[in-house]
């Protein structure tokens, strides 16, 4: 059975940092490119950042160019997102997602994922 649980979400002010993390079991994680989404009320999920399986091919939408910085221990299972000089529109639930069919390469694409975690929130106060 796959689970992929994330943690370190929370509520912090603008310019301040959080990161998140996220462990997933029950599938071939060294071998799986792994990505963080996230989800704001009222609008559709949208790709932040993805790695590759090695860990050394990275991918981020504009907006988090610079700011967030994804990593990952594939001897721990875990995947990592830090994310610095946040703003009160990075506000969401952020969600941890694991590749279809093992496939290696990162996508910022929700369909390209077919393993979620529930999701962790963080607000951005100004």
């Amino acid at each position: 059975q796959v689970q992929v649980v994330e943690s370190g979400g929370g509520l912090v002010q603008a310019g301040g940092s959080l990161r998140l993390s996220c462990t997933a079991s029950g599938l071939p994680f060294s071998s799986c490119g792994m990505g963080w989404f996230r989800q704001a009320p009222g609008k559709e999920r949208e790709g932040v950042s993805s790695i590759n399986c090695h860990g050394s091919s990275t991918y981020y939408t504009d907006s988090m160019k610079g700011r967030f910085t994804i990593s990952r221990d594939n001897a721990k299972n875990t995947l990592y997102l830090q994310m610095n000089s946040l703003k009160p529109e990075d506000t969401a639930m952020y969600y941890c997602a694991a590749r279809k069919y093992g496939f290696c390469s990162g996508s910022l694409l929700v369909a390209d994922f077919g393993y979620w975690g529930q999701g962790t929130q963080v607000t951005v106060s100004s």
